[in-house]
């Protein structure tokens, strides 16, 4: 894709219902860019947690309303690898006995980024301007690795950010035990997952963790809270927005 002229927001319901900031902050960093914006207020779930849980159905009927709130946007960008990767692939799932459908889902697809894969991808950018004093590690969230191979690309943005540092933690691919519905219904192992991720997360002694996923992010969170770790949380968005 060339470089757009307008993008068209896609904020996932977690960052709209519970961390707004990090909207503020992708928007921040796309107007440094010179990029005009628009937000669908009409703009709702994808539909992943019902497709995850298994409810195809009304997940359809939240993919169909996705296309028609986005099929004639120019640049679709989210702060959320999670939402990405179920407009990418299971969308072509949901629809794959419906031709018509499935041929607005692949156009829509086929534009549909996820906020870092954006910059650097589509904009070519990888120094946005941005200044964060101190050291952070970074966690590689599962779909955003897995599902869309974005790894170099949150990185090489960190690495443009004038006096920060960052510091790589052992298996940063590993999942934290989120997995939306999964920590509800295996807290134990999710639990598990997550006090290995935190332990990991400390041996690098950087006081910050980094990601772009809020509902990993989330999750850390509040292990971190509930016993009161002197580690700060950010999704990438905003530590790309700080400015000297």
């Amino acid at each position: 894709m060339t470089k757009p002229k307008r993008v068209t927001l896609f904020i996932q319901c977690i960052v709209d219902s519970c961390f707004p900031a990090v909207g503020e902050a992708m928007v921040k960093v796309l107007e440094r860019q010179g990029l005009a914006l628009d937000y669908p207020a009409n703009q709702t779930c994808c539909g992943q947690p019902a497709f995850n849980a298994g409810y195809r159905d009304e997940a359809a009927r939240l993919a169909s309303h996705y296309l028609d709130v986005f099929e004639d946007a120019e640049a679709i960008v989210c702060p959320s690898g999670s939402c990405v990767h179920m407009v990418r692939h299971h969308y072509m799932e949901l629809f794959a006995k419906d031709p018509r459908q499935l041929d607005r889902a692949r156009r829509v697809a086929a534009k549909t980024f996820e906020f870092t894969e954006f910059l650097v991808e589509v904009l070519g950018v990888t120094d946005v301007g941005a200044t964060w004093n101190g050291q952070v590690t970074y966690h590689d969230s599962c779909h955003l690795l897995r599902g869309l191979g974005v790894k170099d690309q949150p990185r090489a943005l960190l690495s443009g950010v004038r006096g920060l540092t960052l510091v790589e933690m052992t298996r940063s691919d590993e999942c934290c035990g989120f997995g939306g519905t999964f920590s509800a219904k295996y807290p134990e192992i999710s639990e598990a997952l997550l006090e290995t991720k935190l332990a990991n997360i400390q041996a690098t002694g950087t006081g910050a963790v980094v990601g772009c996923d809020m509902g990993c992010l989330m999750h850390m969170q509040g292990m971190i809270r509930r016993r009161e770790l002197p580690i700060s949380v950010h999704h990438i968005a905003e530590i790309l927005a700080g400015e000297e």
